[in-house]
């Protein structure tokens, strides 16, 4: 009796040795551009550390709104103009902002199918008024690139044209629109186009027109679990995410 007690005993302490005995649910807000990146990264840290990270994705405008009416959170990634207004109305702690990555607009069709000219300011216009239906964010849901498109094409003086065919994605990836025979071309951040199995990268957009968004990682002012939510921020800020981020459509900031 007394050897197993000794053995149950032995095997409690190799268990509590391995197990954290402070672990936590770490809850993140994501802007959709990252989550791929986040979401890879997330099994590890948990084996690591012990913590559970739950992540909830929407697009910038939207995490906005959701932070203002006092949803509550421990991490949040956003664009780095949105972090910069939420620091300055209080939601999220001075000082922790950090730039995690970098990601500009591009162009993918179904797979399979002809691949448009978009070398040009001019082709990718063109492309864009020939295509059937043209899949994008909302802009009226707070996607960064749909409310920059719906701009560039106010600015050609084709919106009139391009809007009435447009595919509007309240969130999430606009290149599912192709797979399902909604749109035939879709314009998005690449790492949400690189993230649809069945959709082909035709490329990003020309520089003339092209538009990087840097998205950074912040803790929120009343974070429950700001511990263990800065060791998240550090993990994704390592070297070896950083070298990865390339394969998700996406660059070091």
């Amino acid at each position: 009796m007394r050897s197993l007690l000794t053995g149950l005993g032995l095997a409690l302490a190799a268990t509590l040795s391995t197990t954290p005995l402070l672990a936590d649910d770490i809850k993140v807000l994501s802007a959709g551009a990252y989550k791929a990146v986040l979401m890879g990264e997330i099994p590890a840290f948990e084996k690591q550390t012990g913590h559970t990270v739950s992540v909830t994705g929407d697009t910038a405008g939207g995490l906005i709104k959701r932070i203002k009416s006092g949803e509550a959170f421990d991490l949040v990634v956003l664009t780095g103009q949105a972090v910069e207004e939420l620091l300055r109305t209080g939601e999220l702690a001075a000082g922790s902002p950090r730039p995690l990555a970098r990601v500009g607009i591009g162009v993918a069709v179904r797979k399979g199918a002809p691949l448009p000219d978009i070398s040009t300011e001019a082709a990718f216009k063109q492309a864009v008024v020939s295509a059937r239906a043209v899949a994008m964010v909302d802009p009226a849901a707070g996607g960064t690139s749909g409310i920059y498109l719906v701009r560039l094409y106010e600015r050609w003086g084709i919106a009139a044209q391009v809007m009435p065919k447009a595919v509007l994605v309240p969130g999430g990836y606009s290149a599912e629109r192709l797979v399902n025979g909604e749109a035939d071309l879709a314009v998005q951040q690449m790492s949400e186009l690189v993230a649809v199995p069945g959709a082909q990268i035709v490329g990003y957009l020309p520089a003339d027109v092209q538009r990087y968004t840097v998205y950074t990682g912040a803790i929120g002012t009343n974070a429950a679990r700001r511990t263990a939510a800065m060791q998240l921020l550090d993990a994704l800020d390592k070297p070896g995410v950083r070298s990865g981020l390339e394969s998700r459509g996406m660059s070091a900031p």
